[in-house]
């Protein structure tokens, strides 16, 4: 990521349906030329065999591939990409369809694709063959556009290739090198062009070292071959937390910010400080604003409370962003006027009223997928958000305040996300925990890794009351309670619809665990309190719940929630589960059993504990009561590989809980 961008989707998955269309249609109006010759380097790279122990699944395989950086002396760049693929199953066909990304400062002055066909007969596009649109929209404008190109016969057996080259003049002087994907990678290199007397420092992520090739004139080449392809699996990390890239930081020791941006965390700090330098400004209108929130706070946490949820219900999420705006906020004035900014503007403007009301904070800049931040490697480009640390004062109470980092120097920090409109103070979104962030201290920059909150911050707890009758009907009702992360899932869910579609939403939730069924009544409480929990209430009928057969009733006593796992399925994995965040979810259902019958079979007590999880569920019988209760702990949100055996066998015993039943018998 190269901006500062609020949970910013990846372009491509904005491509529209439309979109698409265009490109299709425009193919089809300009049939592609057939060219005499493929170039050279794609012609080579289509004679290279394709391994024989490939799975026999992968759909396509990347021959070659290519990117070259030249940076010349007044900080512009020029990057050539060249790829080519092979076909090897009909579902590769969309490896015939590339998108580049482009903008006013990093133009496309070069573009072709060829295929060739197993006759030999070379088809070619070039660039007025493409389709471009803009990518910007809704909540979110930038300058982006995406420019979509077709290669035809992009069928089994075929291949296909493109090249182009993008100019840009960057404020970050740093590359980024993907070279892993979602197929088999034969062979890809890297070539780094800088001028005399620059330097470079570079990190490999997720692969072994490799030293470059020189071949003078400051010109360095690294190559991987037979690079395996990203499996994906259910729960794994983020992509780019798990694929191999190489990131190289360039700058000429004469230019003190390109050397700060290749320096250390302390030194990239004092880079983003001098962007921001003025940023928080505050105003009389400001100030005014400050001193009506807080007019009736008495203590300096009821400060922070109100101006903090100002900016969560006030300040929209609006994304302005052109050229160094991608990393520089807009100034506290202008977020309050508009009253409208994205993630920099509103911990910007946040920031400006807190020290109006007389209390410091410090800018954090977060990224939003665990495992993408590398601590040796100080990168502005790791990170693709912005929240705030609030300095809290001397005496102010911590019990409810669970995202709390206490600095050496700094004192106790607490760690808000203005643009999270649905997490309470004191919390962090689940995104965020167990995750790091660079600080912006007065002395620099550090990095510091956020807290995973306890489980019993983020608690579901769910107490039903059934009657079963004897024809093996269920009907009852339902009382959760939510707090932590899961009220946050809850309101996100129920606030964006409208009132009228809120029950809609539980009877979907419903729906996964009767197949008969009537919703009878439903309410939600607290929904824009969000200071208190959430809380469900919901009644049922379920006509054909209980299954019977001839004196007997099979009655499976875990009626909603399910803890089990996908992961429980499929092959041995290649990477570790992640798990959202820590959380403690409890079940308690009494059932009222028919006149007339007993237990006869009653499942045993359930008692699992692998450290990452752990799980207990009992079953008993009071009078004509039969009570289930269970509990669902997440303690670790990272498992890895070697641990996943010791996992799964703890989620199959939870899967084999949720599937077990209690057998009630008529009596004589």
């Amino acid at each position: 990521m190269n901006k500062l961008s609020c949970n910013r989707p990846h372009p491509l998955i904005r491509i529209s349906a439309a979109f698409v269309f265009l490109l299709l249609a425009a193919l089809a109006v300009s049939p592609p030329a057939r060219s005499a010759n493929a170039p050279d380097w794609l012609a080579a790279a289509a004679q290279q065999p394709v391994p024989t122990s490939l799975p026999k699944d992968v759909v396509a395989v990347v021959l070659y591939s290519e990117q070259q950086t030249t940076v010349k002396a007044n900080g512009d760049i020029e990057t050539r990409y060249r790829a080519a693929y092979k076909i090897l199953r009909p579902e590769g066909k969309d490896y015939g369809t590339f998108y580049i990304y482009f903008s006013k400062i990093t133009p496309i002055t070069y573009l072709k694709a060829w295929s060739i066909p197993a006759d030999g007969k070379v088809y070619e596009v070039k660039d007025h063959d493409s389709v471009e649109t803009q990518m910007a929209g809704g909540e979110f404008y930038d300058d982006l556009k995406v420019k979509a190109l077709v290669i035809p016969a992009a069928d089994p057996g075929n291949v296909v290739g493109y090249e182009y080259v993008q100019k840009g003049r960057p404020y970050i002087f740093q590359d980024v090198w993907d070279f892993q994907e979602r197929i088999p990678v034969l062979r890809a290199l890297y070539t780094l062009q800088i001028p005399d007397g620059w330097k470079y420092t570079s990190h490999w992520s997720n692969h072994n070292e490799i030293q470059p090739q020189s071949s003078g004139s400051n010109q360095f080449t690294w190559q991987v071959n037979d690079v395996p392809a990203v499996t994906i699996e259910d729960d794994m990390p983020p992509w780019r937390a798990v694929a191999g890239r190489l990131d190289v930081k360039y700058f000429s020791p004469q230019n003190a910010p390109q050397v700060q941006q290749a320096g250390s965390w302390r030194d990239l700090g004092l880079w983003y400080s001098t962007l921001v330098a003025s940023s928080r400004d505050s105003t009389p209108e400001i100030s005014a604003e400050v001193a009506t929130l807080t007019a009736q706070a008495k203590m300096p946490l009821d400060k922070i409370a109100a101006i903090t949820s100002y900016m969560q219900r006030q300040i929209r999420y609006v994304a302005i962003e052109i050229g160094i705006g991608g990393f520089q906020p807009h100034p506290a004035a202008d977020v309050f006027k508009n009253q409208y900014g994205d993630c920099k503007d509103k911990a910007t403007l946040l920031s400006a009223m807190l020290k109006a009301a007389g209390i410091d904070s410090y800018y954090a800049v977060a990224q939003v997928y665990r495992g993408i931040v590398q601590p040796q490697f100080a990168s502005a480009l790791s990170f693709n958000h912005m929240i705030l640390a609030i300095r809290l004062p001397a005496g102010v109470p911590t019990e409810t305040l669970y995202s709390l980092v206490d600095d050496p120097k700094l004192g106790k920090l607490l760690f808000f996300d203005p643009t999270d409109q649905y997490t309470p103070l004191g919390y962090l979104p689940a995104y965020e925990q167990d995750n790091d962030v660079m600080l912006i201290a007065p002395d620099g920059g550090q990095l510091v890794h956020l807290p995973l909150l306890p489980p019993a911050t983020n608690r579901l707890m769910r107490i039903g009351q059934f009657t079963l009758a004897s024809t093996g009907s269920l009907t009852g009702q339902v009382k959760e309670v939510r707090w932590g992360g899961p009220a946050v899932d809850g309101r996100a869910q129920y606030l964006q619809v409208a009132p009228k579609d809120r029950e809609k939403i539980i009877d979907q939730f419903l729906g996964t665990f009767f197949n008969n069924f009537q919703l009878q009544q439903a309410s939600v409480l607290n929904l824009t309190n969000f200071s208190e929990n959430l809380i469900l209430f919901y009644q049922l009928a379920a006509p054909t719940y209980a299954k019977q057969v001839g004196d007997l009733i099979i009655l499976r006593p875990r009626v909603l929630g399910e803890k089990s796992s996908a992961i429980l399925s499929g092959s041995d994995r290649k990477y570790p589960v992640e798990f959202s965040e820590a959380t403690l979810q409890t079940d308690e259902f009494d059932f009222t059993l028919p006149a007339g019958y007993t237990v006869d079979e009653m499942p045993a007590p359930v008692k699992v504990d692998c450290g990452y999880i752990s799980y207990q569920s009992k079953t008993a019988l009071d009078g004509n009561v039969l009570r289930y209760t269970r509990s669902y702990q997440v303690n670790k949100v990272v498992v890895p590989v070697e641990d996943l055996r010791t996992l799964r066998s703890a989620l199959g015993a939870i899967a084999a809980d949720e599937r077990s039943s209690v057998i009630l018998k008529r009596s004589s």
